[in-house]
């Protein structure tokens, strides 16, 4: 029988901060069901995502804008102020990143859970955010994907396809439409006035996905931080609830792992479902003895 309640880890933007052997260790002792990656692995960190494929887990991954930081760059004066570590004429490393994730990759795919009564499907993978078609050249390349309206597509097939009603949605950006200030789940937080920089082609999977009849109690993603550029006095908001009762959670608490005091602390997001429902949802800090020393409570909101 599927598992009525199920826990789930989501593992923020990692910017190679993964630690193989800490990390299974504190998911174990979090006795988390499954685990999700909100990509931003690293810079084309061929390495750390070859660990993460091979934590011993139930787990998806998408991948971020950073996993194609050289690969994506369409002119040569800012690639060059990149840096590029290898020949890209002789590498082709967001290659090598999909081919080390194989289906464990969600992007414009998705993955079945039976034990746990649910399907994970993926938004647009690399993504770099913004209600303009960017990158037109990667992912016409890379997924014959030329516009918004082809990626949705692609997004709804996954959905099609799924071999359960329960859908948990993984993206690295997130969609648009949750607000346009510069503290917003997707807000511009480097340009003063702010601006949603959500992903359109995410919002309309979505919505179809609600008239396919699939229940989505999750949404979950990255990329914008929250900490916020141009105000130091307040985060980002890092949980959304609509209409529908789906739940947006951004997860891209960065740095992920941080040092203190001779002592080195790694954060989860935690999120409990519970016959298909979000009852809690938790930002997670432990210690190097895999105890949680820290935790804010998101929901249920606390007055």
């Amino acid at each position: 029988m599927p598992k009525s309640s199920v826990k789930i880890a989501i593992v923020g933007d990692v910017h190679d901060l993964w630690q193989p052997i800490e990390d299974r260790l504190a998911l174990q002792a979090l006795e988390v069901d499954l685990v999700l990656f909100v990509g931003d692995i690293g810079n084309e960190s061929v390495e750390v995502v070859r660990a993460i494929a091979n934590l011993d887990m139930p787990k998806a991954v998408i991948l971020g804008n950073h996993d194609a930081w050289y690969s994506a760059s369409d002119n040569q004066k800012k690639l060059n102020k990149k840096k590029c570590p290898y020949d890209r004429t002789k590498e082709d490393r967001v290659q090598q990143q999909l081919d080390i994730l194989g289906k464990l990759h969600v992007g414009y795919s998705w993955l079945d859970f039976p034990e746990l009564n649910l399907s994970v499907v993926g938004a647009r993978p690399f993504s770099w955010g913004s209600s303009r078609w960017k990158k037109a050249t990667f992912y016409s390349d890379h997924f014959n994907v030329k516009s918004f309206a082809e990626s949705t597509q692609r997004i709804v097939e996954s959905v099609a396809n799924t071999a359960h009603d329960n859908i948990v949605f993984l993206g690295h950006n997130g969609p648009f439409g949750l607000g346009s200030e510069e503290h917003s789940i997707c807000g511009k937080d480097w340009k003063a006035g702010g601006g949603d920089y959500g992903d359109p082609d995410f919002t309309e999977a979505i919505s179809k996905s609600y008239q396919m009849l699939k229940t989505v109690p999750l949404v979950t993603f990255g990329h914008m931080h929250h900490h916020l550029r141009l105000n130091s006095k307040r985060t980002r908001e890092v949980l959304v609830t609509n209409e529908k009762g789906t739940v947006f959670l951004n997860a891209a608490c960065t740095p992920r792992i941080v040092q203190s005091n001779n002592e080195e602390y790694r954060n989860f997001s935690i999120v409990t479902l519970e016959s298909g429902t979000v009852t809690q949802i938790s930002l997670v800090w432990l210690n190097s003895h895999c105890q949680v020393v820290k935790e804010n409570t998101l929901l249920p909101r606390t007055l």
